[in-house]
């Protein structure tokens, strides 16, 4: 099984994370699974930019981008070449290492803060 990597984020992982992840998983749904609690505003359908990550390594074993994807990121904050909505970036083979931006363009948090 691949691993993700999630590299310490201030707020939603602190010490960075590996995660083992299954063959056909998102990696927003691999997160969330483990406590990872990254945004998804859209209910994973592909209609925001919250759960934007930028992709440091494994990018090429991803699933290829999609035009509806490639329009919704950019828009993302923090635009990257290797950036992918993690709701539409599916787990292949290869292990992972993903950034969470500091930062969404979140209008409309799921989240009570």
């Amino acid at each position: 099984m691949p691993n993700i990597i999630f590299l310490p984020h201030a707020v939603l992982c602190p010490e960075g994370a590996v995660v083992e992840a299954e063959q056909g998983e998102s990696v927003c749904d691999v997160a969330l699974r483990v406590g990872i609690d990254i945004e998804h505003a859209c209910e994973k359908s592909c209609a925001c930019t919250t759960c934007h990550i930028i992709v440091r390594e494994g990018i090429e074993s991803l699933n290829e981008m999609d035009d509806l994807e490639a329009d919704m990121l950019d828009k993302a904050w923090g635009l990257e070449p290797d950036s992918r909505l993690s709701c539409q970036a599916i787990v292949a083979d290869e292990d992972l290492v993903v950034e969470i931006p500091k930062y969404t363009i979140n209008h409309a948090s799921e989240k009570n803060h």
